[in-house]
């Protein structure tokens, strides 16, 4: 048996084919690129057609060269808190507004949650821009005209591809509208987004498998028959991809955002453990959760100085970065982006700071990979506090895996803690794969942790002298 592992990225659209243990199968990889508008207003939106139109194109490369014959699975790992308004025909009103838009505000006059620790310790969410508990009477203040549905952008892609398209308890937890317990729609977030069960995807069933709608498996017919898992939110899915399934491991995953997370066992209708109040907490599936912080900028910021500082190129580079020492670099404020919940900051909130003539652009780009450092590690001592104990850590996404020298400023800031790094750059496709076999227990050996990279911080002799 093949799997399918599809990643429905933020600024890219992956298909991978995997054999049964999860490991790629050689050449079976398509990836196009996502255009993404972004706006100094906080503007972050794609369009949900063109989106389509990528992932079909690689549907179309993979099949075309001959790697979906066998496959019998398909998995997908898919970005959260995303929301598409459709009309009556489920015609989308507008582009999909990504968890990079910052400017959903609460209306004027809306009252907020009752109990807000409440609120947060039940959704894992807040009464914040980032969810549709906010995002939807803004869309619908926005708009023009009546909006008859809300999908999220996993729904409405695999709603044009197969025969129903529920929305995964994954992704529904990623909406804030979700309680994580009941796995319901919650009534109190339900009012504060001003809306109803019927003008949401319905919630998948736990059994729930897919398959394609027959016009397109006439188009992919080595398709036809495969069963298509219950999306995972990109989170959940890089976790288990890296080997971070228990309370003894965290993950720190840099790709186009970031983000540090831990996951637990915790099955539907249990208790579910106490929420510290700077942390969110979103389901993997029926019987897991995971909880973290995350990060507007990633990978984001590396594009960013390759884009406007004139970078050095390969090698070049990486030599440049050696000799600014982890830690090194200048004083940034690394939030472009602006804050992801529960902060407020706007984009634009990014800083950099004790420029001098002597300046270069390898220390402006070591100060704002730097900066993402201290504030993942600030996160992670609160999320330690949960589970009463330091954690190993594993650094993941493609990111970091494309610096040396990233990695080893997350291994300084992060000591004492062991820190070590998955090589394997498609954790998130892996991951999902993972989850739809239920293999949680083998995620470990078959994330291939045990041979990841152990990181050795260079030494700087005590004559180098810099600039």
């Amino acid at each position: 048996m093949n799997i399918l592992a599809l990643d429905l990225g933020t600024s890219s659209v992956r298909g991978l084919v995997l054999d049964a243990d999860t490991q790629p199968l050689p050449g079976a990889l398509a990836r196009r690129k996502v255009n993404l508008a972004l706006g100094d207003d906080g503007t972050g939106t794609l369009s949900g057609p063109d989106y389509l139109a990528c992932l079909i194109e690689c549907l179309d490369e993979l099949a075309e060269g001959g790697h979906l014959r066998e496959v019998e699975l398909v998995a997908v790992s898919a970005q959260w808190h995303s929301v598409l308004p459709l009309d009556r025909d489920g015609t989308p009103m507008g582009p999909v507004i990504t968890w990079l838009d910052t400017r959903p505000a609460p209306l004027d006059g809306a009252p907020g949650p009752a109990d807000p620790d409440d609120f947060h310790q039940r959704t894992g969410c807040w009464w914040h821009r980032s969810y549709w508990s906010v995002r939807l009477p803004w869309l619908r203040e926005m708009s023009g005209n009546p909006i008859t549905r809300f999908v999220g952008l996993t729904e409405y892609v695999l709603g044009e591809l197969l025969e129903a398209a529920p929305m995964s308890v994954s992704q529904a937890s990623g909406t804030g509208l979700l309680d994580l317990g009941s796995l319901r729609w919650d009534e109190e977030a339900l009012a504060l987004a001003g809306t109803r069960p019927q003008e949401l995807p319905p919630l998948g069933e736990l059994e729930w498998h897919g398959r394609l709608r027959p016009d397109r498996a006439r188009r992919w017919p080595q398709l036809a028959e495969a069963r298509w898992s219950p999306p995972v939110g990109d989170g959940a899915a890089s976790n288990v991809g890296s080997g971070c399934v228990d309370p003894s491991r965290a993950a720190v995953t840099v790709g186009t955002s970031a983000a540090v997370r831990l996951m637990q066992r915790v099955p539907a209708g249990g208790p579910l453990p106490r929420l510290p109040e700077q942390l969110w907490r979103y389901r993997v599936d029926h019987d897991h959760v995971v909880t973290g912080a995350a990060y507007s900028s990633g990978g984001s910021l590396f594009a960013w100085a390759d884009r406007e500082l004139r970078l050095p190129r390969g090698s070049e580079l990486d030599a440049a970065l050696a000799l600014v020492p982890a830690g090194g670099g200048r004083p940034t404020d690394p939030r472009f982006g602006g804050d992801r919940a529960p902060g407020l900051a706007p984009a634009g909130t990014g800083e950099v700071r004790g420029l001098s003539f002597g300046t270069t652009a390898v220390d402006i780009l070591a100060g704002l990979m730097q900066g993402l450092c201290e504030l993942v590690v600030e996160d992670l001592t609160v999320l330690e506090s949960t589970v009463d104990k330091s954690v190993e850590v594993v650094l993941g996404g493609g990111a970091v895996a494309a610096s040396v020298w990233w990695r080893q400023a997350f291994a300084s800031t992060l000591a004492p803690r062991p820190v070590s790094h998955q090589r394997n750059p498609e954790i998130g496709a892996t991951g999902a794969a993972l989850v739809a076999l239920g293999r949680f227990g083998d995620a470990v050996e078959l994330a291939d942790i045990g041979r990841t990279d152990e990181l050795v911080l260079p030494q700087y002799p005590s004559s180098t002298t810099r600039r």
